[in-house]
């Protein structure tokens, strides 16, 4: 038997997978992001109507959001010259959803 993994114990994980779920809990770990977040699994929204619901100025939602976006966890499109965001991760927004949830209990 050549295989040097024990049965016991899953695959190692590679650096690039440990990167990418290191920064998608960093990106969960700020409050705004996770406002951001939250407000965008009820539906899409644009840049002002994210500011405006949650009560904060429209160039610290874009920064926020060019982070989510840098990671895939948000999208958006175009219209006109307003841009509508939505999440890009339904992975990430159940464990979002269930980590809320666990917090309320």
């Amino acid at each position: 038997m050549n295989d040097n993994r024990q049965n016991d114990y899953p695959d190692e994980l590679d650096e690039d997978t440990l990167l990418t779920v290191s920064q998608i809990f960093k990106a969960l770990g700020d409050p705004t992001r996770i406002r951001i977040l939250h407000l965008l699994s009820e539906r899409e929204f644009s840049v002002n109507e994210i500011a405006e619901s949650l009560n904060l100025q429209q160039s610290t939602v874009s920064h926020q959001l060019r982070t989510l976006k840098n990671l895939r966890l948000v999208k958006y499109r175009r219209e006109g010259t307003s841009l509508y965001y939505s999440h890009d991760d339904e992975h990430v927004m159940n464990i979002l959803e269930q980590t809320i949830d666990h917090a309320r209990h």
